[in-house]
């Protein structure tokens, strides 16, 4: 049974550096199959993975959108789309990946999306563990694209402001009546005098705190570096946290025996 994260808050929270980490923990256990999925626009888990991808979904979308006119009328357009699918997801040491790209461009991608849904449900069956690397605006969940989210978690930074985005984000998807069985908060970035107030306010919103990750100096240095999340330092206070959130989440093992 597939246990699907998707993570999603404002640039520069971190959510890219703590999807990163989540996946980095479930391959250093061996916990099973794990697909990573970069759904945000600006597609920046790959770099921070430390490996390249060549192509992405946004390229089988403009190839569809272009040729579904010329294709012969018996051309079955689903299973040629899930071919070309599978074309673009890159196998690494421990998992897969699939980098969504861009959804803009000329023309209606209306045809392209219905595809997709069908598509992503039977690809995403394949693995234990999904995590989605999503934009804040939740597009690829609006489009139900991808759907049947276990755990819903939104990175902020330290700042009353940064939680009261995760508020609106929880609005969004209760609007939009997307799967999210539960929502979670993760402080990104907490210093230790600013913590209390944080969970305050937190608490005042009804907001379920899965983690608070402390500043870690070491990983701000590999993020300015631009170098990968391999790079961390074993002793990282920020990964040690991620750890313990993994935990909560009962990621510890294969899905046949935890779920």
């Amino acid at each position: 049974m597939t246990y699907t994260i998707a993570i999603t808050g404002k640039g520069g929270t971190g959510k890219t550096a703590i999807a990163a980490m989540l996946i980095k923990y479930l391959v250093e256990r061996d916990a099973g199959v794990v697909l990573a999925v970069d759904a945000d626009p600006d597609a920046n888990l790959a770099e921070v993975l430390g490996v390249e991808v060549e192509n992405t979904l946004g390229n089988i979308r403009e190839f569809m959108l272009e040729e579904v006119g010329n294709l012969p009328p018996d051309t079955n357009k689903q299973s040629l789309f899930q071919a070309k699918l599978y074309e673009v997801i890159e196998e690494f040491k421990g998992y897969d990946l699939l980098v969504m790209g861009r959804p803009d461009g000329p023309g209606c991608y209306c045809y392209v999306n219905n595809l997709l849904r069908g598509i992503m449900d039977k690809v995403m069956r394949n693995y234990e563990f999904v995590v989605i690397d999503s934009a804040a605006g939740l597009e690829h969940m609006s489009r139900r694209v991808i759907r049947d989210i276990d755990a819903l978690i939104v990175v902020t930074d330290a700042s009353r402001r940064g939680i009261r985005t995760a508020e609106r984000i929880r609005e969004l998807a209760s609007s939009l009546s997307l799967n999210v069985r539960r929502l979670y908060l993760v402080l990104n970035k907490v210093r230790d005098e600013s913590r209390a107030e944080l969970e305050r306010v937190a608490s005042e919103l009804s907001l379920d705190i899965l983690g608070c990750v402390p500043f870690d100096e070491h990983i701000a240095m590999l993020d300015l570096l631009g170098k990968p999340m391999e790079n961390m330092e074993d002793g990282s206070v920020a990964f040690r946290q991620v750890r313990e959130m993994a935990e909560k989440l009962n990621l510890t093992g294969k899905r046949s025996t935890t779920a």
